[in-house]
């Protein structure tokens, strides 16, 4: 059962790329993701305002890491996924997620000081030859092929960098606040901190009509993003982590990269070419290094 849990929660997540790709032909990212996380903290604060009241003496002491992971969480992963979907494939945006673990292994060696071995270096190398071949698109001998390299790109490889951070910080969540009650304050957080960004964003471009909002699709791809990827998935990750352990649970974690580009291939008709499965082929290798039993143990023997 809890293998279901955590596949299901990975699925959700995948899922996000593909109707976050067809959201955001419909309505501008920054009013998107502001729109996502303001219905999500409404909807998990009357849900768990209970364990919020109770925990709260809690994160009042810890609240700089809750407003930093809710920053590279809830605000910075969002919206530079969002923005960089608007110029490249969901495809494209899903395997650069994949390079998330490798990424959070240099975070911990150069901001945590864990010990890294032979194996996550290799790991690191083939995970990161794998993001070369994708941006290259197979093409590794001319580099011509960085004209296609567009900003989209960009935004969505700051997105996975911004994702790394916020896995790699994580450990500094006090232990005593609840999953469902870090999500909802966290959400919460990520809601204020996007309120000046929308505001900006209006008087810039202009306050959409009201009939962007009535859109059929529009409605039903937010209620998506609301239900599945910022509740139900968490809720179903806690609780498979609770009940075989982050060491195991943490490899379902590369089923978000994967089934966000199947779910782009299947449902938007995403071209799939060679390039794209040695890239996936690459990554996935160099993660499964990174996640080996070996690895496992060098960071179990030193973690605090």
């Amino acid at each position: 059962m809890p293998y279901l849990l955590l596949t299901l929660a990975a699925c959700f997540w995948g899922g996000n790329y593909v109707v976050g790709h067809l959201l955001v032909s419909l309505v501008d990212p920054v009013l998107l993701s502001s729109a996502r996380w303001i219905f999500t903290a409404m909807l998990l604060v009357a849900l768990y305002y209970r364990q919020i009241r109770g925990q709260w003496n809690v994160m009042q002491s810890s609240f700089r890491i809750i407003i930093f992971l809710a920053l590279f969480g809830q605000v910075l992963f969002p919206l530079t996924l969002y923005i960089g979907l608007q110029y490249t494939s969901s495809l494209n945006a899903a395997i650069y997620l994949s390079t998330t673990p490798a990424l959070v292994l240099l975070i911990n060696k150069t901001i945590f000081k864990e010990k890294i071995t032979i194996q996550n270096i290799a790991g690191v190398i083939i995970s990161s030859f794998g993001v070369v071949c994708l941006v290259m698109q197979g093409d590794l001998w001319h580099l011509d092929t960085l004209k296609h390299l567009n900003r989209g790109d960009l935004w969505t490889m700051g997105s996975a960098a911004s994702w790394a951070v916020y896995c790699a910080f994580l450990r500094l969540k006090p232990r005593e606040v609840g999953g469902n009650a870090f999500v909802a304050v966290s959400a919460t957080i990520g809601a204020v901190m996007l309120l000046p960004i929308l505001i900006f964003s209006m008087a810039k471009n202009g306050i959409p009509p009201l009939a962007e909002f009535s859109h059929g699709g529009l409605v039903i791809g937010l209620l998506y993003l609301i239900i599945f990827p910022s509740w139900l998935s968490y809720l179903l990750w806690n609780k498979g982590i609770q009940a075989i352990g982050a060491t195991r649970g943490e490899v379902f974690s590369h089923f978000i990269p994967l089934s966000g580009g199947l779910f782009s291939v299947m449902f938007l008709s995403e071209p799939l070419h060679l390039y794209h499965l040695v890239s996936a082929l690459l990554i996935v290798c160099g993660i499964a290094l990174c996640s080996g039993k070996s690895a496992k143990r060098a960071f179990n023997a030193i973690e605090p």
